[in-house]
């Protein structure tokens, strides 16, 4: 039995690698691994372990997004915030477990995997929950327009026109023209939840960008990206050299 931990901070890793110990000292531990880079060069390099005890928000991404090319993998998600839990039980989750964690909750989670293993170990099922998992991608709907405030007046914007969303201390939509417009939205994770990611990619932890309004990048010394977006007076909008490979990827 193997396990794959996923978690950037070293303590805390440390503490949930001791736990599995303690809970299932047989099982073998890999990692912890502590970004999505490193969670996805370890992933290419080994067959998909058994399970995956995985912090969302690691160090350059959140890690569900790992999990969209890992449907038969089972995951038991932790994290220190519950607004991701939705998101997790679209995908392939065993469980969702508040930080910290407890022993009692972690060993439970366990036993849930333990009743479902079999499952996961029918080639027949795996295909199944697939196609299912496939097929439910396919239906969902992404958002073609937003609403946006002014003053006490409420505007509609077509995702069209659309260069990019950022985040300072409220979610601002940025139009074509130049316009900045407070959104009703708490956070550029909800946001996400509504966009296609073929069409929109998180730069940052401040700004969602949009490709059809991406001219080009530069990158600077020390790898990082700056983005080029077709507006007026463009906010400046990073992508970290941890980031830069997955970015280009995605643009090309």
């Amino acid at each position: 039995m193997n396990i794959l931990i996923l978690e950037d901070e070293p303590l805390v890793a440390a503490h949930m690698t001791a736990l599995v110990r303690q809970l299932q000292p047989t099982w073998q531990i890999a990692g912890p691994v502590a970004s999505m880079r490193e969670a996805e060069q370890w992933l290419r390099a080994h067959p998909a372990p058994d399970l995956v005890l995985a912090d969302i928000q690691l160090s350059d991404g959140i890690s569900l997004d790992l999990f969209h090319h890992l449907h038969a993998c089972p995951v038991i998600f932790t994290t220190a915030y519950d607004q991701y839990a939705i998101r997790a039980f679209k995908i392939n989750s065993i469980d969702y477990l508040l930080k910290p964690v407890d022993p009692e909750e972690l060993a439970a989670a366990f036993r849930k995997y333990a009743l479902l293993r079999e499952k996961y170990a029918n080639p027949a099922y795996v295909q199944e929950l697939m196609q299912f998992v496939q097929h439910q991608q396919r239906k969902q709907a992404y958002k073609e327009s937003f609403t946006v405030h002014y003053g006490k007046n409420v505007y509609v914007v077509p995702l069209a026109e659309v260069v990019c969303f950022s985040k300072r201390e409220l979610i601002y939509l940025h139009q074509h023209n130049g316009r900045q417009w407070i959104t009703d939205f708490r956070s550029l994770d909800e946001v996400e939840e509504l966009i296609d990611p073929e069409r929109f990619y998180r730069a940052n932890r401040q700004c969602i960008v949009h490709k059809p309004y991406l001219t080009g990048y530069k990158t600077d010394d020390t790898s990082r990206l700056t983005l080029q977006l077709k507006m007026d007076k463009p906010p400046e909008v990073i992508v970290s050299k941890d980031k830069a490979a997955a970015f280009k990827a995605w643009f090309d």
